[in-house]
């Protein structure tokens, strides 16, 4: 028997995809239209504004059975508050080489956003820190180096 994989992610993490999910059914009407709209034009196959809104509309009812299968396989995780970094977690740390601290969301891994500062927990960073209390220091093994970093605080 096959074991199922659920994807770790934050309460806020599943409601984002939940939005995605109901913007793109509002786009779905319009771009059914559109497609009847080039149909009716004739001649298909030298159609392009045919093809180009099939695609579109391909696209979109594929985003729609990804995003609604990231749901139906999701386990949303509540941070337990103990101290310790888990998803959901909010860390402030400290590179020991450089001294420079930067703050992180921990989050499930398509959730993860530097851009952002949401890092997921399954980065090198990410699986290094978690489980750790504040005033801890890890080493981190990335692919390219090995470098500590100190945990400064956990929220």
């Amino acid at each position: 028997m096959t074991e199922i994989y659920f994807q770790k992610m934050t309460p806020e993490g599943y409601r984002e995809i939940e939005e995605q999910i109901e913007e793109l059914k509002k786009d779905r009407p319009i771009k059914i239209a559109r497609l009847k709209t080039a149909r009716a034009l004739g001649d298909l196959s030298e159609n392009t504004e045919y093809s180009t809104a099939k695609r579109d509309l391909r696209h979109l009812e594929s985003r729609l059975r990804f995003l609604n299968k990231q749901l139906t396989y999701a386990q949303i995780i509540q941070p337990q508050g103990n101290g310790k970094i888990d998803l959901g977690s909010t860390v402030t740390i400290e590179f020991l080489d450089d001294h420079d601290q930067v703050t992180y969301k921990i989050v499930g891994t398509q959730e993860a956003d530097l851009a952002a500062n949401k890092l997921a927990f399954d980065s090198p960073l990410g699986q290094a820190m978690m489980n750790q209390a504040a005033g801890n220091s890890v080493t981190v093994v990335s692919p390219d180096s090995t470098y500590q970093v100190k945990i400064i605080s956990v929220n």
